[in-house]
């Protein structure tokens, strides 16, 4: 067998295998979660040195640090993404729920029943625990589902999906419903990209190349993730000391991730004040600060912005700055600049938060906070697939509701169209 139908019959096994899936009861899935979890801690030791050759391989081919850093699953991240499985357990099945069920004047009952999608392939890059957190949240939404990482983390991966794989053959749920692809051959992408026959959705997960690819490629419907070029805008009443705090755990918690901190705008009425004083804690802290004229002029540490700055993703220490006139001028900035991802204000004036709110059309959109709460498990949604950056047919992170649809049921008592 060629790669090409090796590629198809596995897509071919996750749709046999998804029929199946849609139709477990809310038991037998979180059965396959908690087991998941529970063989996943036994084979730690195994999974992180399957971890630790992918990151020494990575090194040795000259990986850039942030990506690098994507790979890691110790600490935290272990936790986390263990955690998450039993966070999804926890979480309502949103199979067979009904909603909006409406009386038409005939008596005829009409709502809406959520659905699984079916098949959904993810094609991603670097982190791990993506293989774990989207095999989490398409299986307990009834979905199958195709995993495809990237040769930096095969290793991982591999050592991942098998011990999800062996839950499910415990647990009672086809093991093709969390189906591998195990070779890095980039061919094998391709073949996927065109068989929309088996697959309902794609999501892909990466950098900008791998985005475009699929994007331009792919006969299956795509929910892209964007890059995360997310801004704070510190308003003319941001309380210093608040500011300071939700700037600097936007920017340092988490560097690697698309919900870390790129743009800092400021009011000019905060630029002498509140603005030296957030950047000389970043600067202390090893961030590059690179700015506008008024930024270079506030700050001496920092250096001329290039127009590219207000584009770039760094994923690093470094920090683009601008002083704008005022809201209007925040706004504009994001708009032309920003991927519509993630944007804050830290302001106390009502008004201005309120405009905010309503012309900032980003997938999450936040007031006083940092923008590191744009994670599914912050936002209350268990594990995530991701932040959908495209508003069909999910904006921003993508948890269980996400991962389904919705159909017409009516309830009649003989009701005919007359």
């Amino acid at each position: 067998m060629d790669l090409r139908e090796s590629i198809e019959a596995l897509a071919r096994d996750a749709r046999e295998a998804s029929r199946s899936v849609a139709n477990l009861d809310t038991r037998t899935k979180d059965a396959w979660l908690l087991r998941s979890a529970e063989r996943l801690e036994a084979a730690r030791e195994r999974i992180l040195e399957a971890n630790r050759a992918d990151i020494r391989d990575a090194e040795a081919r000259g990986v850039a640090a942030p990506l690098v850093r994507r790979l890691e699953l110790g600490g935290d991240k272990w936790a986390s993404m263990v955690d998450g499985l039993r966070q999804v357990a926890a979480l309502p099945d949103p199979v067979g729920t009904i909603s909006e069920l409406r009386v038409r004047p005939n008596g005829l009952r009409v709502g809406r029943m959520r659905i699984p999608l079916g098949v959904i392939a993810i094609v991603y890059e670097s982190r791990p625990n993506v293989t774990v957190d989207a095999a989490a949240l398409c299986v307990k939404a009834g979905n199958a589902v195709i995993l495809r990482g990237g040769s930096e983390a095969i290793h991982s991966n591999l050592a991942l999906a098998g011990e999800l794989r062996a839950a499910a053959e415990e647990t009672g749920i086809p093991k093709a419903a969390v189906a591998i692809v195990e070779v890095t051959d980039r061919a094998a992408v391709d073949h996927l990209l065109t068989l929309d026959r088996y697959i309902d959705l794609l999501i892909p997960r990466g950098g900008s190349a791998l985005i475009r690819k699929v994007v331009a490629e792919s006969t299956i419907p795509v929910l892209k993730h964007d890059a995360g070029v997310c801004h704070v805008f510190l308003d003319a009443s941001a309380d210093p000391e608040m500011a300071r705090a939700i700037v600097r755990d936007s920017k340092i918690r988490q560097m690697a991730l698309c919900n870390g901190l790129e743009t800092l705008l400021c009011h000019e009425a905060a630029a002498r004040t509140v603005l030296p004083f957030v950047l000389k804690a970043l600067h202390e802290e090893g961030v590059e600060i690179r700015g506008c004229p008024k930024t270079c002029e506030v700050f001496g540490e920092a250096v001329p912005a290039r127009e590219a700055d207000w584009a770039e993703e760094y994923l690093d220490r470094i920090l683009a700055v601008r002083v704008v006139r005022d809201l209007d001028e925040a706004i504009a900035h994001v708009q032309r600049w920003g991927t519509d991802h993630t944007e804050v204000i830290v302001s106390n004036d009502h008004a201005n938060v309120e405009k905010w709110l309503r012309r900032v059309n980003s997938s999450c959109v936040g007031v006083n906070c940092s923008t590191a709460f744009a994670d599914g498990q912050r936002l209350g949604l268990g594990a995530e697939l991701g932040i959908s950056t495209s508003k069909l047919h999910a904006f921003g992170p993508m948890g269980l509701e996400e991962l389904t649809t919705r159909k017409f049921v009516l309830y009649g008592s003989g009701q005919l169209r007359e």
